[in-house]
C-alpha cells in the first residue's frame, strides 16, 4: 500500500526513482513507494527534475507545486504536492 500523509501544506508520498530507463513512466508500487522510471541520469539533479516533470504532467499540476522534501540524492524520495488530493495520488498507483 502506498505511503501517503496529508498535511496542511499538501500531500506527501514516497517515490522510488529508477534513472536511465528507456522512457518516463509511472509503473506502480514498489513496497510502499510509487515507482517511477525516468530517462534522465542521476547527475546534477537531472533525475529529480524529471521526476517532478513526470508527476506534474500526470497530476496536471504546476511543477512549482511539487517539491522533493527528502531524498534529493537517493532513489527513495518523499514528494510534497501542494495542489492534489489523497485520491489523486492513490490513483497514480493504479495500473493503466
Amino acid at each position: 500500500m502506498l505511503w501517503i500523509k496529508e498535511t496542511a501544506d499538501g500531500v506527501i508520498f514516497k517515490v522510488m526513482a529508477q534513472p536511465r530507463a528507456s522512457r518516463n513512466k509511472i509503473v506502480g508500487l514498489q513496497g510502499d513507494a510509487l515507482k517511477l522510471r525516468i530517462t534522465a541520469p542521476p547527475v546534477e539533479g537531472a533525475a529529480n527534475k524529471m521526476c517532478i516533470e513526470l508527476l506534474a504532467k500526470t497530476l496536471k499540476v504546476r511543477k512549482s507545486d511539487i517539491d522533493i522534501i527528502q531524498g534529493q540524492s537517493g532513489r527513495t524520495k518523499k514528494i510534497l504536492v501542494r495542489s492534489a488530493s489523497r485520491s489523486d495520488i492513490e490513483s497514480l498507483a493504479q495500473p493503466d
